[in-house]
């Protein structure tokens, strides 16, 4: 009888909790409100990407968003890392977008989803995949069949994953964004319906949108399909713009909202101000819009997926691989102080009686002293089999997306002279007989340097890093990586190149010495290994190193950089164990014998070039 007492209620909770689970609603556009199940709804949303945080954190992120009131998470979806190789498809681990929304539906949150193949969002190649530039021929985010092609076979896989989980099929996906921003690039309506067509062809029914900013609407905007606002939060403004070209009706929907920005390599720190952050949003959800904060958590931009920006005036950016944006979550996933000023906004706007649940706390941190890097490897001992080609050859007919090129070649005879390389992407050590002689970096519109060689076969070494390709802008179709045209000396063309790869998907595999063996100035791995008693949270503290990436226990956790203003990498406590093992990379300094970690970020250090 006890146990019939226990187990009745049980499964009455169980039944009511499949029944929420399975329970059918519906999302439609009214005339100046989102509807949900034919009730006003308004969109309170925050940007959160699942390949920017640890798969163990997913759930601690939602139940952060729920605290500070948000109803519903916006999310890209990033085709290079859903499809690394061509036709090759991940949906595992780190980007298993599905488990992430059936996540945030057990959570309690709906979800938008933008899985536009072109997502930009500081992400290397803007999301595209870069086995796509193989083919010099080929032109993204067009009507080239070619293109429309792999396209369309990566929605169909998409399609398989999250179509199920779409509100019209009692899942939690509100609405399906096609293209992105598409007016910042083009102008062709018959483009962005082929984009429709691929996602209902991909089972993507119900709601689809377009976003763009005030200027870009024009061009970026599908007739019949709503417009949605990004970067306008003047309630006033939105709906104006919104009204114009969707048949003088709403909703009302502010797709990106900017609470911070992100960071590049050699810039300060980007953050804005929480109060007059709180104030705009307060405005906004007086008006009825709705709105998506972007981001609600940054995260980070991990391994080499970190993107650039370039224009017609601003030279090439590359950003960092922390994306913490100055975001109301920081980048370890705590509440940073806009967080309760939003928080407090979003509180006035609940329905009377309401509550939000209280904040969980703040995770744990911890300092590791004095990590002993007790072995080296050097890049130039362990070149493996070159590529011979007469003429330098880049990464992508190298079939190599990421990493580093060392393109070797010999000067049969003194010379004396300019060394040009044209079209450098993006990050090049120069190196005479083993020697470095100079480091280019595209960042400066630095291509060429004075060489000087008095004994003939000279050993010329160039060393050329993929800093992240374009994600934004005019410059997204010209993305081709590593020595792209020719390298000269006062205009004669250097031939007979051996080029070797490092795309660094792993560090197996290196020869390793004792670190008295390498020269200071060559590129080398350093490896230690270190025990824990318990873990936390902590950043690895990259002070007095130069330039590189770091894997910890064979996580990539990102890239480093002396200039600042990223110092720091974030370590998650569920990528610790008991024996730990590291491998740090550095193109520019050596001899490094420790490491240490702090219990906090340094996100605000720059140093002069």
């Amino acid at each position: 009888m006890k146990k019939s007492v226990i187990i009745l209620p049980a499964l009455a909770i169980l039944f009511n909790f499949c029944s929420a689970q399975k329970a059918k609603h519906t999302f439609a556009l009214g005339d100046s409100t989102f509807l949900l199940d034919g009730k006003p709804m308004q969109l309170i949303s925050g940007e959160m990407h699942c390949t920017r945080i640890p798969r163990a954190d997913w759930r601690a992120r939602m139940k952060m968003a729920k605290a500070m009131g948000l109803n519903t998470i916006g999310t890209y979806v990033f085709w290079n890392a859903e499809e690394p190789e061509e036709g090759k498809f991940d949906f595992a681990g780190n980007n298993d977008i599905a488990e992430f929304v059936r996540i945030a539906k057990e959570e309690g949150l709906w979800v938008i989803l933008r899985p536009s193949p072109y997502a930009c969002a500081e992400w290397e190649f803007g999301g595209y995949p870069w086995w796509l530039l193989k083919d010099k021929t080929l032109k993204v985010r067009s009507k080239d069949p070619k293109f429309l092609k792999y396209y369309h076979d990566y929605i169909m896989q998409l399609g398989k994953q999250l179509s199920p989980l779409l509100i019209t099929h009692g899942g939690n996906i509100l609405m399906v964004q096609i293209e992105n921003e598409y007016g910042s690039y083009s102008d062709d309506k018959d483009y962005l319906d082929i984009n429709r067509k691929i996602f209902r062809e991909g089972g993507f029914t119900g709601l689809l949108f377009t976003c763009d900013g005030p200027s870009q609407m024009p061009r970026g905007y599908l007739p019949g399909y709503l417009p949605a606002v990004n970067g306008e939060d003047n309630p006033k403004a939105v709906k104006a713009l919104i009204n114009k070209y969707h048949n003088g009706k709403g909703p009302y929907y502010i797709a990106e909202w900017y609470p911070g920005w992100f960071d590049s390599w050699g810039s300060a720190h980007n953050g804005s101000n929480a109060d007059d952050d709180a104030k705009k949003l307060d405005t906004v959800l007086s008006a009825g819009i709705s709105i998506n904060l972007y981001m609600f958590h940054g995260g980070t931009t991990r391994g080499f997926m970190n993107g650039a920006n370039m224009s017609r005036t601003d030279p090439y950016s590359p950003q960092t691989s922390s994306y913490d944006y100055d975001a109301p979550v920081d980048e370890a996933g705590n509440a940073a102080p806009k967080f309760y000023k939003f928080r407090d906004v979003i509180q006035k706007h609940l329905p009377a009686g309401e509550k939000l649940p209280p904040v969980p706390k703040k995770r744990k941190t911890m300092a590791i002293k004095n990590i002993t890097l007790n072995a080296q490897a050097s890049l130039f001992n362990n070149l493996g089999k070159p590529v011979l080609a007469e003429h330098p050859l880049c990464f992508e007919d190298l079939n190599q997306g990421y990493g580093f090129v060392l393109y070797r070649t010999t000067l049969k005879n003194a010379v004396s002279g300019l060394l040009k390389i044209k079209q450098l992407r993006d990050f090049a050590t120069v190196y005479l007989n083993g020697k470095r002689i100079s480091v280019l970096d595209r960042r400066l519109k630095q291509d060429s340097l004075q060489i000087s060689s008095t004994s003939p076969n000279a050993v010329l070494d160039i060393l050329v890093e993929n800093n992240g390709r374009i994600n934004y802008g005019p410059y997204l179709t010209d993305n081709r990586q590593g020595i792209t045209e020719k390298v000269t000396i006062d205009n004669t063309e250097l031939t007979g190149w051996k080029m070797y790869k490092f795309p660094f998907g792993t560090t197996n595999g290196f020869i390793y010495g004792a670190n008295k063996d390498v020269n200071e100035l060559q590129p080398a791995l350093y490896r230690g290994t270190f025990t824990l008693g318990k873990t936390a949270d902590t950043w690895l503290d990259l002070h007095g190193f130069g330039k590189g990436f770091v894997f910890l226990n064979g996580h990539n956790l990102g890239k480093y950089w002396n200039i600042g203003p990223q110092q720091t990498l974030y370590v998650p406590a569920s990528w610790l164990k008991g024996i730990n093992q590291i491998v740090i990379f550095d193109e520019l300094k050596g001899g490094h014998k420790k490491i240490s970690t702090l219990d906090h970020p340094v996100l605000n250090e720059l140093v002069k070039d």
